[in-house]
């Protein structure tokens, strides 16, 4: 088995500084090259993956500003904080084009499906149950 690696590569305060940033730019280049994400279809799609992009910082932004602010044990849960970041994504991807919506909406459901599997096999318990020592009793 695999020994799993409980460090992380920035502190939490510097992954929130970080992932706002990356946001905020994702946010603005998603409305600096509007004209050009809606010029062909692929461009819409990319603009939707883009959406999710805004999803997965935003996400990770919160979680780190909880994790500051309420301490370690903290986890991110459904309502508030992902809902708040899938809003906020969608509306960024609603403001280039409705159809990068609904692709952004279906490409943040996937990273939030490969985040929750990460974050179970990272942080997740192992423990098995215990064995009792039961003898069997044979019959005469």
């Amino acid at each position: 088995m695999e020994s799993i690696r409980t460090e992380m590569a920035v502190d939490t305060k510097v992954s929130l500084v970080l992932s706002s940033i990356v946001t905020l730019l994702l946010f603005s280049g998603m409305q600096i090259y509007k004209p050009w994400l809606i010029s062909t279809k692929l461009h819409v799609v990319i603009a939707g993956y883009i959406g999710s992009m805004v999803f997965l910082f935003s996400l990770t932004a919160l979680g780190n500003l909880e994790t500051i602010l309420f301490g370690r044990s903290f986890q991110v849960k459904f309502i508030p904080e992902v809902f708040t970041a899938l809003v906020f994504a969608l509306i960024s991807a609603g403001l280039v084009h409705r159809v990068a919506t609904t692709v952004c909406f279906f490409f943040s459901m996937m990273t939030l499906y490969f985040l929750n599997r990460i974050s179970q096999e990272t942080y997740s318990s192992t423990a098995h149950p215990p064995t009792a020592n039961i003898q069997m009793k044979k019959k005469k």
